[in-house]
């Protein structure tokens, strides 16, 4: 492919990969919009597969190359070429449900214009180094652009509009990334393409653990993740944590070994007042517990519950039954695991080698000095990466608050760094999720509010949903691994501030989600 065309890899990745991208793209299609050889057989190959079966080719492909190889005379270069290309997107076959198809339609629509633009002006030139000036004043004049098909504006009194409110109502609303059990009822209808969502908390909260853990999570579901670390890491520090977050271990010794970590249990389990045929094995109550299941999820410390793992060595947890899963059930028991030696440099590289270069799972990391990175910059930076063959679904920013925008006044920066966020989400259509820091008052609250907003309160009203981390000011919940997470704010659907979600969580061994219940 021609370095000078970059977007033509995308354009010919879309026509193999995605049917959608296919279906919008059809109407319009002309082959001498490509430049290149390459892209001219591939796109010519993938739009004869569709009007035949409907759908994007896919791996498909490859028997298709060789089916031609052995029919049409491919020069040499050219069957090379396209060899080594097909080789490079064979990880992206699967792909389909979480291609970018929105923004490759955008680049498209650009592409075609500029390509139609730029074959109606040398057709002129032409007229005019044969001194027919007259018939070149005349086909200038009969310029027309890329069909209506492919415009952004829609007449919704034209029947074609139909096929928009269709899209809108369909593969839009699904979530891009998701969580399982309560925290995914929760997040999951936030997490689509197009949302912005950001997380408060007071400073040492966890919130680079969560934007982490959810950018493994997306590049787990086959997301591109690109990671912009603006200025609380170092690129050293953020490729440890990251390493320790896949091998579930730290590199320090204090941290190797045995050590106790939440598990989920049931109230009525510990009180003892569940009669279920399909309740674990128990040995009854427990001993001096609290007297209610609100008091049991409140009060209970983490050497009090050491001490009844230790005098019940029998007790099982229990959450088989289906009401536990949507009723405020749920508690935190403890059990001792053995992490093993602490993490060392060699293992490191292979989890490494084996979680992104096997498997080509593609995760950007950008690291920037504090006070450095802002809107503009991640646009560029983006871009580049465009121009590489890398188009994002999910872009992760560790934080917002550590942004810079020097052409603003101090009391209007952060509001223009959260509209760039959600222009962010927009142009490139993709989920775009960062954190923000609390204010002061939140290191007092048991549960986060609108009100906690640091700098600028305009912030809520650019994100399409917004969640707070919350733990009590005493550090009970901090000490057994507990994290209540609450919306705050959200556009779709209804944000009660008061309803929590509990995440259990071991940072020791970089884990901020192991398991969630109401």
């Amino acid at each position: 492919m021609k370095d000078n065309t970059p977007v033509e890899r995308h354009i010919i990745l879309g026509l193999i990969t995605s049917s959608q991208y296919l279906h919008e793209i059809r109407p319009v299609w002309e082959n001498k919009f490509m430049i290149s050889e390459l892209a001219q057989r591939l796109s010519k190959w993938c739009l004869g597969y569709y009007d035949r079966y409907g759908k994007a080719p896919q791996a498909n492909i490859e028997q298709i190359y060789f089916d031609k190889l052995q029919k049409e005379n491919l020069p040499q270069d050219v069957a090379e070429d396209i060899e080594l290309f097909l080789e490079d997107l064979s990880d992206e076959y699967e792909r389909e449900e979480k291609f970018n198809v929105d923004y490759l339609l955008d680049r498209t629509r650009e592409y075609f214009n500029q390509r139609n633009l730029e074959l109606h002006q040398e057709q002129i030139q032409d007229l005019v180094d044969r001194g027919d000036v007259g018939e070149a004043e005349r086909l200038a004049r009969s310029y027309q652009p890329v069909r209506k098909e492919l415009e952004q504006d829609i007449n919704l009194a034209d029947p074609e509009s139909l096929s928009r409110v269709e899209k809108a109502f369909g593969q839009q609303n699904k979530p891009l990334l998701e969580y399982p059990g309560a925290l995914g009822e929760m997040l999951n209808q936030h997490l689509v393409r197009d949302g912005f969502v950001s997380l408060l908390a007071p400073e040492k909260r966890g919130k680079s653990f969560f934007l982490l853990d959810a950018a493994r999570r997306g590049v787990r579901q086959r997301l591109n993740v690109a990671f912009f670390q603006a200025g609380d890491m170092s690129e050293g520090q953020q490729l440890r944590r990251l390493g320790i977050h896949l091998a579930k271990k730290s590199d320090l010794e204090i941290y190797a070994g045995e050590m106790w970590e939440p598990t989920k249990d049931c109230v009525h389990n510990q009180l003892d007042t569940c009669n279920k045929k399909i309740r674990e094995r128990h040995p009854g109550l427990l001993g001096d517990l609290p007297g209610d299941e609100k008091a049991l999820r409140a009060e209970m410390k983490k050497e009090d519950l050491i001490a009844l793992v230790e005098e019940n060595p029998d007790y099982r947890p229990c959450h088989n039954c289906k009401e536990f899963h949507h009723q405020p059930w749920g508690c935190a028991w403890l059990k001792k695991i053995d992490v093993g030696p602490p993490l060392e440099q060699h293992e490191a590289v292979r989890i490494f080698q084996n979680y992104f270069v096997d498997k080509k799972r593609q995760f950007m990391l950008s690291t920037h000095s504090n006070g450095t990175l802002s809107i503009g910059k991640i646009r560029s930076i983006l871009d580049g990466w465009y121009r590489q063959g890398f188009i994002p679904d999910m872009i992760v920013i560790d934080y917002a608050d550590l942004l810079t925008d020097e052409n603003r006044e101090f009391r209007h920066k952060q509001d223009a760094i959260w509209k760039g966020l959600r222009s962010l989400s927009e142009e490139r259509h993709c989920l775009v999720l960062t954190a923000t820091q609390a204010d002061a008052k939140s290191y007092e609250q048991n549960l986060l509010n609108l009100k906690n907003f640091s700098e600028d309160k305009r912030k809520w009203a650019h994100v399409t949903a917004g969640f707070g981390l919350n733990q009590d000011p005493a550090g009970r919940e901090k000490s057994i691994g507990i994290m209540r997470i609450n919306a705050l704010v959200t556009r779709e659907g209804e944000s009660n501030p008061g309803r929590v979600v509990y995440v259990l969580q071991n940072l020791k061994r970089g884990q901020p989600v192991l398991t969630s219940f109401w």
